[in-house]
């Protein structure tokens, strides 16, 4: 199912081609709240509809796999005519890698020791290594105050022109690319969207307010609710006992 493809009158428009080992899909959740964005899941065998204001490449747990997936779907061709119209891209983590205009794996992490050509959208190469990155993140957009909290989970390291217009600013450290038109934007952050005055900003910038979601507060309240009705049909004593605790 495409999600959010009957919100009729949404302003923004968001593609996310499905690749087959996708990960982190829970960055996707907090737009697809969104009254006024239609978030749009491109299946196998489908194309990435014309309308499309933004093409958003998540994370993959193999991204060279993934980026030949893409081909083979012919979503390669698909963003760049996107681009070419006019269109914005957000690459997170792998979809971050596979803009740029080369992946190298060579180690043979992801499989053959190899080096392939990415989607060229962004002047930047990355290179597969052993080391991983593992860190919640706090940051704000570059150049500006609003505050980003997320967490980053890669293999890799990206270099290139592109890192010298970063996205996002940690600790003083630039973090992410965009493209030199500012249409292509990246980053190895993931959850961006879950902060709402991000989220706010972010969708700003195409027209769109927020439907006053509090997407944080909704998973606590969630939480909350699964926390009584367990403390009120179970018996927690002996469950503390069993545990050890």
């Amino acid at each position: 199912d495409n999600t959010g493809i009957h919100k009729a009158g949404a302003l923004l428009h968001i593609a996310v081609p499905m690749m087959r080992r996708i990960a982190n899909f829970d960055d996707l959740d907090q737009l697809a709240g969104e009254a006024d964005v239609r978030l749009s899941l491109i299946e196998s065998g489908e194309v990435i509809p014309a309308d499309t204001d933004m093409v958003l490449l998540p994370g993959s747990k193999s991204t060279i796999s993934d980026l030949a997936y893409q081909r083979d779907q012919g979503w390669d061709i698909d963003i760049q005519a996107h681009y070419r119209r006019g269109g914005h891209v957000l690459g997170l983590c792998g979809g971050y890698q596979m803009l740029g205009n080369s992946i190298s794996d060579p180690h043979g992490i992801e499989g053959a020791a190899e080096t392939i050509h990415g989607l060229g959208l962004l002047d930047i190469d990355t290179i597969l290594d052993h080391s991983k990155t593992l860190r919640q993140t706090k940051a704000v957009v570059m150049g500006s105050d609003i505050p980003v909290t997320g967490y980053e989970i890669h293999m890799g390291v990206s270099t290139g022109a592109g890192r010298d217009r970063p996205f996002l600013s940690i600790d003083g450290v630039g973090e992410g690319a965009m493209s030199a038109d500012w249409r292509v934007i990246c980053s190895y952050c993931h959850g961006l969207f879950a902060s709402n005055e991000f989220r706010t900003a972010f969708l700003a910038g195409f027209g769109v307010a927020i439907d006053a979601l509090d997407y944080d507060g909704q998973v606590d309240a969630v939480l909350d609710r699964l926390a009584d009705h367990m403390a009120t049909h179970l018996d927690l004593d002996a469950l503390g006992k069993i545990a050890g605790i």
